[in-house]
Order: C-alpha cells, then structure tokens, then sequence
C-alpha cells in the first residue's frame, strides 16, 4: 500500500518529531521548557500527528475501506497476542507480527499499525500511562523500518526478516530506556542523567545504564523476534500477500456517469428515444 505525498511528509515529520522526544536529554538545554514538561509536550502533538497520518492517507486514497478493516483487524491480533509474552524475561509476542505487516504492506502502514497495536493493548490490559506514546511510537518505528528493508526472496527474505526482528527487539528497548533514564537513578550515580554535561560523558553514562539495567531483558525479546519470524514468517507472509492480492487495496476508483444513449432512428426517419 503505498502513501501519498502528504502523508509521506506528515509521516516523515512525526519520525522526525518522535526522536527528539526521545533523545531530549541530549539535545534541550537545562531549564528549557522546564526540561522535566518537554517530553510530554512534545508527545502531544505527536499523538495529534498520529491521527494525522491516517486522515492524510484517508483523503488521498491511500488507505481504502479494505485496509482500514486490516489495520483493525491486525490491532486487534497484535493487542490479543501481547499479554501471552507478558514480557517475562524479555519474552515479548507483539513484535514478530508488526515486522511481517510492516514488511508486506508497506512503512506507512507499519507506523500506523505500530502506534495502534499498543494503543488498544494498552486499553486492554490496563496499561496506559505517560509510557504509553513512548511505547507507541517505538513499535512505529519497528513496523515502519520493516517496510523499509532492501527487496528479498525465500528463505533470504524471512532470515533478514528474523535479523531485524532481532535488531529492533535492542532499539525498542534502547529507545524506551530513554523515557525514564533522566528520572529514575540517583543523581549521584555514575549512570545518571546530569543536565549540562557534554554530549560525550552523557552517552557515555546513558550506554552504561542500558547495559547495566537492560541489556539481558533485550536480549530476551530479541530471541523471542528472531525465533518467531523464522518459524512463523513463511506462512504469515503467505497470507499477508493472499490477502492483499485478494483484497487489491487501491484507491477507489470514480467512475464518471455515462452518456445517454444515442435516439434510434427507425426506417421511416421518425426520431424515437430509447
């Protein structure tokens, strides 16, 4: 399902928007915005750029009746599927099947469907809370970097698939580290956010927390991705493609009214209308 222009721009500029949010510790000076309050500002006007998104889609004809109903359906799969990880152990189920849609339907389809999977999982196991648009836009990122990925086949395509499952499992969980480092660690400590440090020394001490706290919680959901993908990832995209080559998502077409017909001029040269 490919975007249009507008939706492409709006897209780009929430991605762009989603990764200051993220690394504004590194890029908002102390005191600016109160520093504390520029989070979910930012994150505020992202959500709004989220609806975005697909009523740009909606008004270009990007996105028709059929896959809107996809997109729902697969929230509602996605949502279901996230509480028999339960994040045990890293062990996470909600990402294997956001990469394959990402993957068959396109970038602009997996951010989409990134951002409400975990909005309607949220609303279902009872967790919303200001983690929440963090959440949100990491898993947009993964499905949107999925439809990304250079063109593959077979068993190449499904083993690149089951790489960057593996991958995005450590950048959900290094961006998401991010929401709270600056609020949760003595400031005392050697791994804590201090404002005004040189960029350096604050990533220095920022790759240190996430090694230290994260890092084998990461590895359990990067496992989790790699081993789901490969096993599940050629039938999942089999019937990915079957739907979409059913469905034939497109624009719906006008057609524009037809003609009247031409009166019939019988032997005698007397005009009759059909």
């Amino acid at each position: 399902m490919r975007i249009g222009p507008r939706a492409g721009v709006v897209i780009v500029l929430a991605s762009f928007l989603g990764l200051v949010a993220f690394f504004w510790p590194f890029v908002v000076a102390p005191g600016t915005f109160g520093s504390n309050y520029a989070p979910p500002l930012i994150f505020g006007v992202l959500l709004v750029l989220v609806l975005c998104v697909v009523v740009s889609e909606i008004a270009e004809g990007g996105v028709d009746s059929k896959a809107l109903a996809m997109l729902g359906v697969l929230s509602a799969v996605n949502a279901a599927l996230r509480p028999l990880g339960a994040g045990t152990a890293g062990i996470e189920t909600v990402f294997f099947l956001l990469v394959l849609a990402g993957r068959v339907y396109g970038p602009g389809f997996g951010f989409t469907l990134g951002c409400t999977s975990l909005f309607a999982s949220a609303l279902i196991t009872g967790g919303v809370g200001p983690w929440m648009p963090y959440q949100m836009f990491g898993c947009a990122f993964v499905g949107m970097l999925a439809g990304l990925l250079p063109r593959a086949t077979g068993r190449g395509e499904v083993l690149m698939l089951a790489v960057y499952g593996s991958l995005s499992g450590y950048l959900f969980g290094f961006l998401l580290n991010l929401s709270f480092w600056p609020f949760s660690v003595d400031p005392g400590s050697s791994l804590a956010y201090l404002p005004g440090l040189p960029f350096t020394e604050q990533w220095q001490r920022y790759l240190a927390f996430d090694v230290a706290t994260s890092l084998g919680w990461d590895t359990g959901r990067a496992v989790t991705n790699f081993v789901c993908v490969l096993l599940a990832g050629p039938a999942v995209l089999a019937v990915f493609r079957r739907a979409a080559r059913k469905a034939r998502f497109q624009a719906p077409v006008r057609f524009s009214p037809s003609p009247p017909p031409a009166p019939e001029l019988p032997e005698n040269g007397e005009i009759r209308p059909r």
